[in-house]
């Protein structure tokens, strides 16, 4: 199982925790395991490779910015 963390900007509310976390979930054979607005974190996990790209480009498509970390 491979895991990723990245910091995200622009989270102000849970709304804002479920956008990203629709958006990513939609990223085949990704799982997200945790989205945080107390912590600015996004956590997922796949049995394959994560792309970290596509999952950046999931968040901006919810209106967000993240870095990998």
């Amino acid at each position: 199982m491979n895991t990723h963390k990245y910091k995200i900007s622009g989270m102000t509310c849970s709304h804002c925790e479920r956008a990203i976390r629709d958006e990513v979930s939609e990223l085949p054979g990704i799982h997200v395991d945790e989205v945080s607005l107390e912590t600015g974190m996004l956590t997922v996990s796949s049995d394959g490779d994560i792309k970290d790209m596509k999952v950046l480009e999931a968040v901006e498509e919810a209106g967000y910015t993240g870095t990998r970390l």
